[in-house]
């Protein structure tokens, strides 16, 4: 099957990727490369950007499935340029709904849900707190009539890949990374919970799912697991961390936990990464010093955006 990635150079693509290789598929990765330095994939490659549909439209036309995982990810990047995340995260959504007619597999987010209390499914109210959960949304209203599948990720940890850039900036990520370079973390409130999925297991569901008839939103996590406690299980893996509590209100409103039953029942969604796994994964990076520069803002879509991507523009 000839399989288009579309943003396939990132955190997620890599492990995508890879998984698509070793099951025979055809794959060619559309990207950017926004936050890379280069594509290392032994796959074809066409840098380009999402809003070129000109530029688009042909590997539209080869691929059997597209892979849509261009985004710009996060609350805090898209609060940067909010024109941009429209463009970027919803109206070249509303374009690929209008001019592609083959599968699809859509990545959104369970930050849709916004802060609910309930356990929450597919049919729960969604409650977007930000630009990016906004965009999504609309992105996810905008396939409801085409071939898609749409996941709602939870919060991705873990490595998914030899080449690919890492995010720092996802919660478990940034604990271990706070555990090793600062021996101490400052948990803000604490009781706000997030569901966690490790990158090769949301990768997984994409793989499963490039060939089947399964339309609709599916979410994927592993657990609901509170950040307070969330800290507590770095702290088995660094076992000198010190960790602070502050009643202060957090800064992030976000507070969901999900359920994702009707994955499992639809096409046997099984996470086979614990948050441990994750864990285990970054410390090894760091502790061998196979991340030169930390503090490097490549790693952390907010911070890099603002530094460096003056380029980024609404059209």
């Amino acid at each position: 099957m000839n399989v288009l990635i579309v943003g396939g150079a990132g955190y997620i693509g890599g492990a995508v990727t890879d998984q698509l290789v070793a099951e025979g598929h055809t794959v060619r990765i559309y990207d950017a490369l926004l936050y890379e330095e280069a594509c290392r994939k032994p796959v074809d490659f066409v840098y380009g950007d999402i809003r070129d549909t000109d530029k688009l439209r042909p590997h539209l036309a080869w691929a059997d499935t597209v892979v849509w995982l261009a985004a710009l990810v996060g609350d805090g990047a898209c609060a940067l340029n909010p024109d941009v995340a429209v463009e970027i995260n919803q109206r070249a959504v509303e374009w690929l709904a209008a001019n592609y007619q083959g599968r699809i597999v859509f990545m959104s987010t369970c930050s849709v849900y916004g802060a609910q209390n309930a356990e929450l499914d597919e049919t729960s109210p969604t409650n977007p707190l930000s630009v990016y959960a906004s965009t999504k949304l609309e992105a996810e209203r905008a396939l409801a009539n085409s071939n898609a599948i749409i996941f709602r990720l939870g919060t991705i940890f873990g490595v998914g890949d030899l080449f690919s850039r890492i995010r720092l900036d996802l919660v478990v990520n940034t604990l271990v990374v706070r555990a090793f370079t600062a021996g101490k973390v400052t948990v803000f409130g604490g009781d706000q919970f997030r569901p966690l999925l490790h990158v090769k297991d949301a990768a997984t569901a994409v793989v499963q799912n490039v060939g089947t008839a399964h339309r609709g939103i599916y979410n994927l996590h592993r657990q609901n697991v509170r950040i307070v406690d969330l800290a507590y299980q770095v702290r088995n893996h660094f076992p000198d961390l010190v960790i602070e509590h502050t009643d202060m209100t957090f800064q992030d409103a976000r507070n969901y936990r999900v359920r994702s039953e009707l994955a499992a029942s639809t096409f046997g969604f099984r996470p086979s990464h614990s948050i441990d796994d994750g864990i285990e994964e970054v410390k090894e990076l760091l502790v061998t010093g196979r991340i030169r520069d930390i503090e490097n803002p490549r790693y952390t879509n907010q911070a890099f955006l603002a530094r460096y991507a003056t380029h980024l523009r609404a059209a």
